[in-house]
């Protein structure tokens, strides 16, 4: 039986997470904040599940790539093993520096972003999209000639490193300082203070930002604060998502001519039309939350995190085994549980009816396992929630929202 040893980055980031809690409350650092914990981890689970269905695809690609088009035949040996290395984290810089520079690039990078908390958690913050952007960056590797098996396995080294530099509780590191990016260099990127804003590009070495002049050391007398410039104040985990792509829309019908919304597109955010953000939430109903910290309904968002993880780890353990069928009801599922989490956080009222949706999934899948009284016991419950919905809706929002 074949596993996919990667799943085990999940516990091991459980572990790690664990430890940076314990290590910043014995220093009386307050770094946690269970909601933006809870969001954060919601947007890296689901950014693992459909990685599943996207990684693949970019392997077949590469090989094209390196079949058809590329310059070098490049052999594995220790030094052209560490030219990949500066070439990918070369590439990365550019990816990074244009995708806080681009609006439409920026679209799939805000999400890392958003979090007010910096914390191994928010290394979680990253999509498919944002994903998917940086793989097509890093077609330029097989078309210098590194072959497919020697990039994938440089991006998994490549992508390790940054969870590493996502935390508060690292001061210093000396003379690493002149040549890695550290947890301190990072922080000046998370940071939304003016000093700090668009600097520190680096992934794994500093060397770049500082020959392209981005680089800037954390002001000891000037503390990070983390998150956007504008807060999107929001656990809504599709807002999260497509909130800038839905701003970016909204901007550009407002523009007159191509030249105009070429310009939306591929200008600044710097420069972005600020109430294109006030617009979009008018539209769809978002309305910001108070940040204020609420245990009871916390405590069952936190069960539920808890649980997809669980599962999440287990879904990538077996992805070979299980049949694309199954992968697709895992992934929908899952997904319905994070846009619930992020509902229940904003005390949203129609949250049953994601439950309900969830809870029909699951039935679903129950039915392709299991055929056979799975409709009966479907069509049972489809009934009872008919005849006593507002009852159990009542029940549901007051056992959810307790006490608030």
């Amino acid at each position: 039986m074949h596993f996919n040893w990667l799943a085990l980055v999940v516990p091991l980031f459980v572990l790690a997470t664990v430890i940076e809690y314990i290590v910043a409350k014995r220093r009386g650092m307050q770094v946690f904040h269970l909601s933006e914990t809870m969001a954060n981890i919601s947007v890296g689970i689901g950014e693992r599940l459909l990685d599943v269905f996207v990684t693949g695809l970019f392997f077949f690609v590469y090989r094209y790539l390196h079949q058809h088009f590329g310059v070098f035949n490049i052999r594995p040996s220790i030094l052209l093993w560490v030219a990949l290395l500066f070439v990918t984290d070369f590439v990365w810089y550019w990816y990074h520096r244009l995708a806080h520079e681009i609006n439409l690039f920026w679209a799939v990078h805000v999400v890392h972003h958003q979090s007010s908390d910096f914390n191994y958690t928010a290394s979680a913050r990253i999509t498919v999209f944002q994903a998917l952007l940086r793989s097509a960056f890093w077609a330029i590797l097989p078309i210098l000639g590194f072959p497919p098996m020697m990039i994938s396995s440089m991006l998994i080294v490549h992508g390790l490193y940054p969870f590493f530099i996502h935390t508060q509780t690292i001061g210093k590191l000396g003379v690493l300082e002149y040549i890695l990016v550290t947890p301190s260099h990072h922080r000046v990127h998370h940071a939304s203070n003016d000093t700090y804003l668009d600097k520190n590009y680096g992934d794994m070495f500093i060397i770049w930002d500082k020959l392209f002049g981005t680089f800037i050391k954390e002001d000891d007398a000037q503390k990070p604060v983390y998150g956007l410039t504008k807060p999107l104040n929001s656990y809504n985990f599709l807002w999260q998502h497509f909130h800038f792509f839905i701003e970016i829309w909204i901007a550009c019908k407002k523009q007159k001519g191509f030249r105009n919304k070429w310009k939306v597109l591929f200008g600044a955010p710097s420069g972005f039309d600020a109430s294109a953000r006030e617009k979009a939430e008018q539209v769809f109903g978002i309305v910001q939350h108070d940040g204020e910290e609420k245990p009871p309904l916390n405590m069952y968002v936190l069960w539920q995190i808890g649980l997809s993880l669980v599962a999440l780890f287990f879904f990538l353990w077996y992805a070979h085994q299980i049949p694309l069928l199954q992968q697709w009801i895992i992934t929908i599922t899952l997904l319905i549980t994070l846009v619930n989490c992020g509902a229940i956080l904003e005390q949203k009222q129609w949250v049953l009816r994601l439950e309900i949706i969830r809870a029909s999934v699951i039935v679903l899948a129950c039915m392709i396992v299991w055929p056979g009284n799975s409709l009966i016991i479907l069509l049972l419950v489809a009934c009872i929630l008919l005849r006593y919905y507002s009852s159990i809706n009542h029940q549901y929002l007051k056992w959810v929202y307790a006490k608030i």
